[in-house]
């Protein structure tokens, strides 16, 4: 494969009805497949991203008890919606989600269907906005995410490596359905059979999207700066409503990397956090305490 173009219509349709078949047999009730509700499907979306499907199942379900719709959440308090968030990782998402809300909200409260006013929300990127329009409106785009990705690569380029996005692109939308006149084979249909059929190959095969060019081995974790961050949010989060000074965080991130068998963390290091926090809307700073 070099191109859409080298894609002739028995090897398009053999390829998607090869996709459909395995859709069928490989079907995974998921609950955020049950609804077409746009802004519950977001917040699937946004979960999914990097994260298992194990653990976003009962996650999801419990944080639209805790904001049922967008108005909901747009109503939140930021430490409410980051203490709901926590063990999904990445907190930016969380804050990202409660200003689309405010922004969608203040618009009238109806999420969006059309690409550009999705991917003027913040955090909701290309692949968001496609799959927010695919599985709640069936309508078609280029939902490009790494099971898709997965797919394309094992079918189409069995045996090349670094291949970009570029390449991918045209055929992802050159296969994606038009429309939802054939509840078979519509945007929502097509994209679960992709996403589920890469779900196995990962599971037995080689995983193919190594060989994409956009492939990026995940940084560690332990011991790092992200994971520090992410300490001081939990740590501002047990503080709630009375504050935490700089002392308190940095004592209680320091025996908790004293268990994790890492040396202790210093008072500026903790301060700078905090700033870097505070320039990103985490958390204020009142006189000498910090609240989330």
């Amino acid at each position: 494969m070099e191109s859409v173009e080298d894609l002739d219509d028995d090897a398009l349709s053999a390829f998607r009805a090869r996709v459909l078949d395995y859709g069928q047999k490989l079907y995974r009730d998921l609950p955020w497949r049950r609804t077409r509700n746009p802004y519950a499907i977001w917040i699937s979306e946004v979960m999914l991203q990097q994260t298992q499907v194990s653990r976003v199942d009962g996650r999801w379900q419990h944080w639209l008890e805790r904001f049922p719709s967008v108005d909901a959440l747009a109503a939140a308090q930021t430490a409410d919606v980051l203490d709901e968030w926590q063990g999904m990782g990445y907190n930016r998402r969380a804050l990202a989600l409660l200003r689309a809300a405010q922004q969608v909200s203040a618009a009238g409260g109806a999420m969006p269907c059309e690409v550009a006013d999705l991917v003027a929300l913040p955090g909701i990127g290309p692949a968001t906005a496609a799959g927010i329009r695919a599985f709640a409106f069936d309508l078609p785009g280029v939902y490009l995410e790494t099971n898709v990705r997965t797919v394309f690569l094992h079918e189409l380029y069995p045996d090349a490596v670094q291949v970009p996005d570029r390449e991918l692109i045209p055929l992802v939308e050159a296969t994606c359905p038009a429309d939802a006149s054939d509840p078979a084979d519509d945007p929502r249909t097509w994209y679960y059979a992709l996403l589920d059929y890469g779900a196995h190959l990962k599971r037995t095969v080689p995983n193919p999207s190594r060989r994409s060019r956009t492939h990026v081995r995940q940084s560690r974790f332990e011991g790092s700066h992200r994971q520090k961050r992410a300490m001081v949010v939990r740590s501002l989060l047990a503080h709630r409503g009375e504050g935490a000074t700089v002392a308190d965080i940095t004592e209680e991130l320091g025996t908790q990397e004293l268990q994790a068998g890492r040396e202790p963390v210093d008072a500026a290091t903790v301060l700078g956090i905090l700033e870097e926090l505070a320039n990103e809307g985490f958390c204020h700073r009142e006189q000498e305490r910090w609240q989330a």
